[in-house]
């Protein structure tokens, strides 16, 4: 009586065991990136088609001001920038893929501006959260700087993840929710145009050689 006691005792506990077995294998399922690249309409429109990518936040980080609106981080001085936080799944895309698609998607030549945008709060910057995505980005910089010779030197600097304040809701998927303003807007800034000139005939594999 008491082994089958243990026994339906065991059964009834083994799906709460396996759940909370499998609990913590989920979480590390997911990760998280942050790039900053001009106008978070574009970086966030540029990433969300990613496979592995599971959302995509417009924010700002960098400064120190807290809780900063859209009104006072566009004025300047604030110390952030625009910038977009990913969460993503490494078993589908790799950190390292990100990093390509963020570099292609850039003018790495232009300090504290992005195509039409200029000022602080428009400046390119990857912001890395564990040391591995530190040794990646830079890893990723070098092979840039190795294999892509600009007029310009690179300014885009590697920076630990401060906190991210995500923008007003009306900043989020705004390229899905106004395609005809956005659009426009992404034209009239000459992103395209200038991101053909600077990556056209580019290997962007080069970039990530060597990276894990």
């Amino acid at each position: 009586m008491l082994i089958q006691q243990m026994t339906i005792r065991t059964l009834f506990l083994l799906p709460i065991l396996l759940l909370l077995a499998l609990t913590p294998a989920r979480a590390a399922d997911k990760a998280v990136a942050t790039f900053a690249g001009g106008c978070f309409w574009c970086v966030e429109h540029d990433f969300d088609p990613i496979k592995g990518v599971i959302s995509t936040t417009s924010g700002y980080i960098g400064g120190q001001q807290e809780s900063p609106t859209y009104k006072e981080v566009s004025k300047g001085g604030t110390g952030h920038t625009e910038a977009v936080q990913i969460i993503y799944d490494p078993a589908q895309v790799s950190y390292a893929q990100l990093l390509k698609r963020f570099w292609t998607g850039i003018d790495p030549t232009t300090p504290n501006a992005q195509f039409c945008d200029h000022g602080e709060q428009y400046r390119a910057e990857i912001f890395v959260h564990t040391p591995g995505q530190r040794a990646a980005a830079q890893k990723s910089l070098k092979n840039l700087k190795a294999s892509k010779p600009f007029a310009q030197p690179i300014v885009v600097p590697i920076t630990e993840a401060s906190r991210f304040y995500p923008a007003e809701t009306y900043h989020q998927d705004y390229a899905h929710k106004n395609p005809l303003r956005y659009n426009f807007y992404r034209f009239r800034c000459g992103r395209d145009h200038r991101l053909q000139e600077l990556w056209q005939g580019y290997d962007a594999e080069l970039l990530i050689k060597g990276i894990e």
